[in-house]
């Protein structure tokens, strides 16, 4: 069987999604792994590379976007470097995170998906992120903030620079 060779420019970032796809190629049940590889090295899925991952992995195009759009973990778009997480489940509604959640869409200019223009923050409401204790709980990336008001939510983002 013929291996597929990417057509690679010497751009270190192709270099490596190479690197990447032939580690994963020839490998059954390994396109999960290899999308999660490069979105680790990218932060996001580039529409090059999932046309790269398509053709290594002799695979419709459409195939590898409805995976990548399929599963939550997957990100078409660039976002920020810091994620912020607000959760809307019933205790933290009930306790005020509609409200939060206006005050930081006025104060970023940001809906919910979006990412600021700096590329300082992605803003991502949620269901619930299991803290129904500190309710209004919000995370920016791995740390949690809760018991919050407005106020003290835009405070907290204000330490991520």
């Amino acid at each position: 069987m013929e291996q597929t060779k990417l057509a690679v420019s010497e751009a270190p970032e192709k270099i490596e999604i190479e690197k990447i796809l032939e580690k994963y190629k020839l490998k059954k049940g390994a396109l999960i792994p290899a999308l999660q590889e490069i979105q680790s090295y990218y932060g996001y899925l580039p529409e090059k590379a999932m046309e790269d991952v398509a053709r290594i992995f002799n695979l419709p195009l459409t195939q590898v976007y409805g995976v990548a759009t399929f599963y939550a973990q997957f990100h078409l778009k660039p976002r920020g470097r810091n994620i912020v997480r607000l959760c809307m489940g019933t205790a933290c509604h009930v306790r005020g995170s509609a409200l939060i959640m206006e005050k930081i869409e006025k104060e970023l200019g940001l809906r919910p998906g979006q990412t600021t223009s700096d590329m300082r923050f992605t803003f991502e409401p949620v269901a619930c992120l299991g803290a129904c204790g500190q309710a209004p709980v919000m995370m920016v990336n791995d740390d949690t903030h809760g018991r919050l008001t407005p106020v003290e939510a835009l405070s907290v983002l204000e330490t991520y620079k």
